[in-house]
């Protein structure tokens, strides 16, 4: 019996992940008639967390179709923003995005991290038990069939990634509420309580302070303020506006004292 022949083309937005010979236009594909439409944009190289509809001879189909002989097939793009369904928006960032992590932080994204490779497996099983959506560069990794959700990071520089989330899943952004070691909430501390914590310059300086309501890690304004101070007003200027809170300078947020 012979393969269905179909045609195939992919959004210029996927030209990252398609062999350059498909990035022009629709081209022909043999399929071998059994695999749903699913594994065959997976076979091409786009993972299915970046593919928007499927349309199959104009009519949208989903990733289980079996594309027959004579079909046109067109993948889009993930409209954004994009929602994700059934779960409070929340991530899990691989051991390559530290950086990216801490920021998300910054602004109060609720962002799971880990600081050691646990593999790709164990990533995708915290993925679907806390129904995060899992933010990798690792392609192999999204496409796991365990994983809840996904998407890929585009670019390797931290200030492009920022963007590019925000851009794409528009959270809520609630900055200095989150502590960026651990992501647990910030709260108010007295400094007459945390004071024997402190080194002495620190506590003869600084009024204001936060804790870590999980591992206590202490906040507070110091010398990297204004470095700090413009992620979080580049990313309300363009992505949100909640009420202001002021930040820590020495690479720590803390709330406003009231």
């Amino acid at each position: 019996m012979s393969r269905p022949e179909i045609v195939i083309s992919f959004a210029p937005e996927l030209g990252l992940f398609v062999p350059s010979e498909r990035r022009a236009g629709p081209t022909a594909l043999v399929t071998d008639g059994s695999s749903s439409l699913g594994h065959v944009v997976e076979s091409l190289g786009v993972p299915l967390t970046e593919a928007g509809r499927l349309l199959v001879d104009g009519r949208e189909v989903s990733v289980s179709h079996v594309p027959g002989a004579g079909e046109t097939v067109e993948v889009t793009a993930v409209v954004r923003p994009q929602t994700v369904p059934g779960a409070p928006l929340r991530f899990l960032l691989d051991v390559h995005l530290g950086t990216l992590a801490r920021r998300m932080r910054l602004l109060g994204i609720d962002t799971a991290y880990e600081s050691e490779d646990i593999g790709d497996p164990a990533l995708a099983a915290r993925s679907a038990a806390e129904r995060r959506v899992l933010l990798s560069r690792d392609r192999g990794l999204l496409r796991r069939r365990e994983l809840w959700a996904g998407a890929y990071v585009y670019s390797h520089r931290p200030d492009d990634q920022l963007r590019d989330v925000l851009d794409r899943f528009a959270p809520g952004l609630t900055p200095w509420t989150r502590c960026t070691a651990c992501n647990g909430r910030l709260e108010q501390a007295d400094k007459g309580t945390v004071g024997e914590r402190l080194e002495d310059g620190t506590r003869r300086t600084y009024d204001v302070f936060a804790q870590c309501v999980d591992c206590e890690r202490l906040y507070w304004r110091g010398a990297h303020h204004a470095r700090l101070e413009a992620i979080v007003e580049g990313a309300l200027s363009e992505f949100g506006h909640p009420r202001a809170q002021r930040s820590s300078g020495d690479g720590e947020p803390v709330p406003e004292d009231r």
